[in-house]
């Protein structure tokens, strides 16, 4: 949820103009990480845990390339990007050795 605050704080610099653009689907994918974990501690199942794991990953990937793109058209200082890129990075393992534990313990 930190990643998340930090996300909605950059983009909070955007032009209006992409209010409804980029700016939104960073927004979105940055929410979407720790929405779909905290979705899936919520499931009654470890099969469907690992599913909401594997959708987060996804979306910190998603946000990943986003952040790379803001910064590729000068959205994003890389003053900004890369401290933002490193929480991203462990986050991104973090959820993969998550994920990794949870389906060997329970050999999905």
């Amino acid at each position: 949820m930190e990643l998340a605050k930090l996300v909605y704080e950059t983009t909070a610099s955007f032009p209006s103009n992409e209010k409804y653009g980029l700016t939104s689907q960073i927004n979105r994918a940055a929410v979407s990480v720790p929405s779909n974990i905290a979705e899936g501690a919520g499931r009654n199942s470890t099969k469907e845990f690992a599913q909401f794991l594997s959708i987060a990953l996804g979306s910190a990937f998603e946000l990943e390339t986003q952040l790379l793109l803001a910064s590729s058209i000068g959205l994003i200082k890389e003053a900004s990007l890369y401290p933002l890129l490193g929480q991203l990075e462990q986050i991104q393992k973090m959820i993969h050795s998550f994920r990794s534990s949870i389906i060997k313990k329970s050999n999905i």
